[in-house]
Parts: C-alpha cells; sequence; structure tokens
C-alpha cells in the first residue's frame, strides 16, 4: 500500500494542496503537458521518446485500464506509477518502489556557472546519462522543462532539470553528476537554480527517487526536501498479443 505523511511548515503548506502529486503523471499529462500528451479518455502517455510513463486517471477505475489498452495497443509494456493491482488480463513484469519528496525548507539560488541545455546537447546529455543513471531520460526529455548544466573544460559534468508538471508543482529531475567530479556540490548548486527557476512562476519544487537510493533521499533531506509518499512503480504488460512488444 502507498503511505502518506503530512507534511509540516515551509513552501508546500504555502502553495496548492499536494493531493495532486498522489497521481502526479495523470495531473501533467491532463494539466501543463497536455499539449505532449496522447490520450484516449481516462489515460494517457507520454510520447515514447519523451518519458516512458503512462497513467490513469483512477487506478481504481476499470474503465480506465480499458482506455489504455486501446491507447497502447495489445501485449505492451507500459511503467505506472501510483498501481498496486493490476486488472484480469494485464501482467506485471516489473517494477519497484519509490518516494515522493516536496520542498519544504529549500534555499533556492541561482547557479552562475550553469547553462541551459538544449535539443543540440542531447548526445551529451544521454552520455552523461548512461554513466551515472540518475533515471529515465530519453532523445526528448529535455523539451519538458528547463535543464541546466555545469561544464568543465567543456565537458558536461553535471546537470539537473525540471520534468512532469502537475499543477501548481514542477518535479526535478536528471539530478547526476559525473562520478570524477562528485564531492563538490554541483548537484546541490544545480538543484537550487532549477529550483529557483520553478518558483519564479510560483510553481512548488518537488521530486522522485527510488526508495533504496538512501543516500540520495539524506542529502535531498539535508537541503530541505521533506518525504511525502512512498509507492509503486509497476512494469505492466496490455493484454493480447502482438508482433513485437513496444516498452515505453
Amino acid at each position: 500500500m502507498a503511505h502518506s505523511i503530512d507534511v509540516r511548515g515551509g513552501e508546500a503548506l504555502a502553495n496548492p494542496s499536494t493531493r495532486v502529486l498522489d497521481n502526479a503523471v495523470w495531473a501533467a499529462l491532463a494539466g501543463p503537458h497536455a499539449r505532449c500528451a496522447e490520450r484516449l479518455g481516462r489515460a494517457a502517455r507520454y510520447p515514447a521518446d519523451v518519458y516512458d510513463f503512462a497513467a490513469l486517471a483512477d487506478p481504481a477505475d476499470p474503465a480506465a485500464w480499458a482506455d489504455l489498452r486501446t491507447l497502447v495497443g495489445p501485449g505492451t509494456v507500459v511503467r505506472l506509477k501510483p498501481v498496486e493491482e493490476v486488472p484480469s488480463g494485464w501482467t506485471v513484469v516489473g517494477g519497484g518502489l519509490g518516494v515522493q519528496l516536496v520542498d519544504t525548507a529549500l534555499r533556492a539560488q541561482p547557479a552562475p556557472e550553469a547553462v541551459r541545455l538544449g535539443p543540440d546537447d542531447v548526445p551529451e546529455i544521454l552520455d552523461l546519462v548512461a554513466r551515472t543513471k540518475p533515471g529515465p531520460f530519453l532523445k526528448r526529455t529535455v523539451e519538458l522543462g528547463t535543464y541546466l548544466g555545469i561544464r568543465h573544460q567543456g565537458r558536461l559534468i553535471a546537470m539537473a532539470g525540471e520534468r512532469i508538471r502537475p499543477p501548481g508543482w514542477t518535479e526535478i529531475s536528471a539530478v547526476c553528476t559525473a562520478p570524477e567530479h562528485r564531492g563538490h556540490g554541483l548537484g546541490t548548486r544545480l538543484v537550487r537554480a532549477v529550483a529557483a527557476g520553478i518558483r519564479a512562476r510560483d510553481d512548488v519544487p518537488f521530486l522522485h527517487a527510488a526508495a533504496g537510493n538512501v543516500r540520495a533521499i539524506r542529502l535531498y533531506e539535508s537541503i530541505g526536501f521533506t518525504l511525502r509518499r512512498r509507492s509503486p512503480i509497476l512494469l505492466v504488460r496490455s493484454p493480447g498479443t502482438s508482433r513485437g512488444v513496444k516498452a515505453l
């Protein structure tokens, strides 16, 4: 079962309810990211080269699952959160446990050394992501929001940026630093800088991490994030068969 904790004090309580974060991917696809959503009724997903998640308006609604099956087609693997049970015919093929943290006391400030990253930087971004494994990042993920990076001798060595955007909130994601440059606070500086941009449009920063990534969770808590929720992330296959399984 997913667990929530109360968020006390700080930026999060002064802004929109945290309840929208219970189904953050759906809230983003039905809201600020509707422009890039592939949607059918009560199911939606990001394009396969943007972000590898789909979403249901209500994971307990059989009609939403029927819409998702029509949207993705038979025998297709999709990634969902927060989903704990799947209907008959759907198959769980993988997954894990994630945590969600919200900004309650983060000191946001620009990083003068940070540069804006865009489509031309994607090959370098993908190389850094492959070496550091911060989580899913695809060829067009950079289109979801502002991504900032730090370079050393012209080479990208650290980055962070914006991913899903439920109403009133923006997720900080892809926080990573090349192994040979860790220990200098680059990730923290970039998180603060991305958060400054988020706050400037009156959104509240939040982020996700793997539940087992204790080091990252402790770091985020130390700079002003509060653990809000633990919930499963599932890889599920839609009913039926297809000539080839398409993974989102």
